[in-house]
């Protein structure tokens, strides 16, 4: 049976790299696809991996109808199997409306790749949506990680390095951005919470605490176990 998937996570875990891995193995078993996109990175009518691949796709912008366009490329006689769909949190509810349509009336698979939540913890209205209407939801099991190395369960969006909470729901950006600029940083709820980024704590990178050493058993003469180089 056809089915509406949601493939959920926050920015860096893999979903755009996970839509392009679902496409090539898919097309090489002779299948074709439909690809769409809104907002990708790369720009209008791309999808793009952070790994650095890409490939061409169709721009759902504001008031595109996801099932006329399948209706009118299968009435023209042309082929379609299934339909991926990145960036799907940007999408209005409707448009999800019009995927799952697809699913049930058309009987094809679509697959949706989205952020769950803002920069404020807010759900995203497609991606609300989504969750209501999806067969089924898989969460990315590639983690991405927060400046402290726990998991990170959180979008921030940050300005100069500082993590902001006001403003627009939609700000396209990435992460590793310049600090002058509109960024994004996945961190993890607590630090999320304290809008504790890693320019704000001064955390360079991620390295093992050096073994403790305690001031009077080094006086009394034992031996303390130092850390291998």
């Amino acid at each position: 049976m056809p089915e509406l998937v949601f493939f959920s996570g926050t920015m860096d875990c893999g979903k755009s790299t996970l839509a392009l891995q679902i496409e090539h193995n898919r097309s090489t078993r002779g299948l074709q696809g439909m690809i769409f996109t809104r907002n990708d990175r790369a720009g209008e009518g791309k999808l793009s991996s952070r790994l650095g691949l890409v490939t061409d796709s169709i721009e759902a912008g504001e008031g595109f109808d996801f099932y006329a366009h399948l209706v009118a490329h299968l009435s023209a006689g042309r082929r379609a199997d299934y339909v991926i769909c990145d960036e799907a949190q940007f999408l209005a509810p409707e448009q999800i409306d019009q995927l799952a349509r697809i699913v049930d009336d058309l009987e094809l698979d679509v697959f949706a790749f989205g952020i769950t939540t803002d920069f404020r913890t807010k759900l995203f209205p497609g991606s609300q949506r989504l969750v209501e209407l999806a067969d089924r939801i898989e969460v990315l099991q590639v983690e991405a990680l927060c400046w402290c190395g726990a998991r990170a369960t959180h979008n921030a969006r940050t300005i100069g390095g500082q993590m902001v909470v006001e403003g627009a729901q939609v700000v396209v950006g990435d992460v590793n951005q310049p600090e002058s600029a509109v960024g994004y940083e996945v961190l993890c709820r607590r630090h999320h919470r304290r809008r504790l980024t890693a320019a704000a704590a001064h955390a360079a990178a991620l390295s093992p605490d050096v073994l403790p050493v305690d001031p009077e058993e080094s006086s009394a003469g034992i031996s303390v176990p130092t850390a291998a180089v």
